[in-house]
């Protein structure tokens, strides 16, 4: 009767054994299933995140060219100005200097009026306001700081893939060691619970991040 019950006590253990590998197994299938789409998901992510974090640079030189051409044409004036003011222009000459004076006045509004463009985007101002063309278009510019936070924004949403992953990938470790296991079911099924534990949190992660994507 022993040996009976012995051999039961075998077969169940061996048939529990075998139901939490192949549970093991399925959920190791899932999660990587899972896991190869964050992974492609993250990857476009980062790819659009780098793509903003070179905007911002390239407008940001823009920017700055602009700055240069506006002190450039500031310093312009100032020296026409003074000119005019210490009288060293004869009088038949002024007009003309005064003309170039109104003329320089214009360009430094005009540079003034595109890095406000530049730095906050055409969106974000009214449309008399518009004074720079992207490839001969009016009110194209995405503005340095629209292009910084679409970048702050890709980098939130890569580093909650990134934690989702690493969450996959401890539970496909965990589903790994379950099928390694043999006769302890209570071992086995205490991996399963912890790999789906992890497996949902890496879902919840990678979730969440690809919610709060742009």
């Amino acid at each position: 009767m022993l040996q009976d019950k012995d051999k039961n006590e075998m077969v169940e253990v061996s048939v529990a054994s075998e139901r939490a590998e192949a549970i093991g197994g399925v959920l190791i299938a899932i999660f990587a299933a899972l896991m190869a789409i964050s992974q492609l998901v993250n990857g476009e992510l980062e790819e659009e995140m780098m793509i903003a974090h070179n905007k911002v640079v390239n407008y940001s030189s823009w920017y700055q060219s602009k700055s240069i051409k506006e002190s450039l044409k500031e310093s312009e004036l100032d020296y026409l100005q003074t000119l005019i003011s210490t009288d060293i222009v004869p009088e038949e000459k002024q007009a003309e200097v005064a003309k170039k004076i109104e003329a320089t006045k214009e360009k430094i509004q005009k540079y003034e009026a595109e890095k406000t463009e530049i730095l906050v985007g055409s969106a974000n101002i009214s449309e008399e306001q518009w004074a720079q063309d992207l490839d001969g278009e009016m009110g194209q510019i995405v503005g340095v700081k629209e292009w910084e936070q679409l970048a702050d924004e890709y980098d939130n949403a890569t580093k909650k893939f990134d934690l989702g992953l690493l969450f996959f990938q401890i539970s496909i470790v965990l589903g790994a060691v379950c099928i390694i296991i043999y006769d302890n079911p209570f071992l086995q099924k205490t991996f399963i619970v912890l790999m789906i534990v992890f497996g949902i949190i890496g879902v919840s992660l990678s979730s969440y991040g690809y919610y709060i994507a742009p």
